[in-house]
């Protein structure tokens, strides 16, 4: 039976979660979490991707980045995969994948879930129970979007940047945003758009997206029959 095709449109926000081979850990040392970031900041922009937020965990990163081009995140993936895999196999001296197949993604509908797919990210280390505060956990883009923390990779979507008049008002919005914490089922409707690379958003967006998809492919079905 025949994959799902990819949802990607130009300008639309992309979910991506993608997993250690086997659920193995892909980070080992401070310096891997380093590479890895110092990777993407190089990669994205050479593509046309602007991240907005991450979470790197030991055996699964997430990102919440914006393509310029429909074609834009899956060349970050697919480079940024092969040379940080690249640099695991060199400095721990193995062979073979690093990461589980296909990485997983979802489309977001920007005025309706742009900031809980965030907080769901930035939370990560919260609810996996390995700290009380997301501020706590070094690898992730909270202390940048929500403290101002300078990260060069970080670029604020345009619905950061709304909510305040400047940086410190952006900041402070953001932070009450995230005091109203994410109950079971908006967790749950985003693990399963992003495991089935459906939508993430109401009935209207998803006809957006099927209309433009399928006027990029000339009218074809696409997808699973």
């Amino acid at each position: 039976m025949p994959r799902h095709a990819r949802l990607s449109i130009a300008g639309v926000p992309w979910h991506i979660v993608q997993r250690g081979n086997n659920r193995s850990a892909c980070f080992h040392a401070v310096k891997d979490y380093r590479r890895y970031l110092c990777l993407l900041a190089e990669i994205a922009p050479h593509f046309g991707c602007s991240v907005h937020a991450f979470v790197l965990m030991t055996n699964h990163v997430h990102l919440l980045l914006t393509p310029t081009e429909h074609d834009s995140a899956a060349h970050v993936m697919k480079h940024l995969g092969q040379r940080y895999t690249h640099h695991v196999n060199l400095t721990y001296q193995r062979t073979g994948a690093l990461w589980e197949g296909r990485f997983r993604s979802c489309l977001i509908q920007t005025e309706n879930y742009l900031f809980t797919c965030q907080r769901y990210i930035e939370l990560n280390p919260v609810r996996a129970g390995m700290l009380l505060h997301p501020s706590d956990y070094r690898w992730s883009s909270f202390r940048a979007n929500a403290d101002g923390v300078t990260d060069p990779l970080i670029v604020p979507h345009e619905q950061y940047l709304a909510l305040g008049g400047d940086p410190q008002a952006q900041r402070a919005a953001y932070r009450a945003l995230l005091e109203d914490r994410l109950d079971r089922q908006v967790v749950d409707r985003i693990r399963n758009a992003t495991r089935q690379n459906i939508v993430l958003g109401d009935e209207r967006f998803g006809r957006m997206v099927n209309r433009v998809i399928r006027q990029r492919l000339g009218n074809t079905p696409w997808g699973r029959p």
